[in-house]
């Protein structure tokens, strides 16, 4: 093997060991100038009450470097966070004030924005079940939501078994009626929150699919003839 073979070689191999050195390197002497300019300009503000001779160790006051300088970072991601939060906030306040200022566009905004915050995920809980009752009057029929079983006084005063219902007005289901109804004229449905809120807010135009589970064979094949 000639000699201009083996350093070729060599070469590289050199250069391959350099470029899986290099990242370490440059890692090492970026966290090494990092701890040295803030651990050691900062320690005395975090770690003033240690004695200088304590300090003083090189072991210790390289770990009192670590510390100072993770505390520094964790206070700049800390003020990130908050600045975030309050930017945010304040450009959404912004925004709100000055959406209400024209006219036409802060009545929908409001309206949309009452929706939303009504029937967010969090709200939506409140509505326990879908049900189906007899409303304004006997032979008519409205969409309602359940939303707890009478207690207290007004279950004491009625005479069989109440639940409370809140039926919703169309298109804007932020308003709406409060009824007691009887246990026994309350009809569950299967529909989730969700399908009857869109069922409300489209005045009925947007139905959802529905196959009965628990019906007869004969409406479950009308109910899916409709559907397609």
């Amino acid at each position: 093997m000639s000699s201009g073979s083996r350093f070729a070689r060599f070469r590289t191999a050199f250069l391959s060991g350099l470029i899986l050195l290099a990242p370490l390197a440059v890692t090492w002497f970026v966290f090494s100038w990092l701890i040295d300019r803030v651990g050691g300009a900062f320690r005395p503000i975090f770690f003033f009450y240690l004695p200088e001779s304590l300090s003083g160790y090189p072991g210790v006051g390289l770990v009192l470097d670590i510390l100072t300088t993770l505390l520094v970072l964790a206070l700049i991601t800390l003020l990130g966070y908050v600045s975030r939060y309050v930017i945010i906030h304040y450009f959404a306040r912004l925004t709100e004030r000055f959406i209400d200022n024209i006219p036409g566009v802060s009545t929908v905004y409001r309206s949309v924005k009452q929706i939303v915050d009504t029937f967010s995920s969090q709200k939506r809980n409140v509505f326990e079940k879908v049900v189906l009752v007899e409303f304004p009057r006997k032979g008519m029929y409205a969409i309602g939501f359940l939303t707890n079983r009478a207690q207290g006084e007004v279950q004491a005063r009625t005479a069989e078994e109440v639940w409370t219902v809140f039926v919703p007005t169309t298109p804007n289901p932020t308003s709406g009626f409060l009824v007691l109804v009887p246990r026994e004229q309350i009809t569950v449905m299967d529909m989730s929150v969700g399908d009857a809120m869109k069922l409300v807010i489209s005045g009925g135009a947007v139905a959802p699919n529905w196959v009965p589970s628990r019906a007869t064979p004969e409406l479950a094949t009308a109910v899916a003839r409709e559907t397609v």
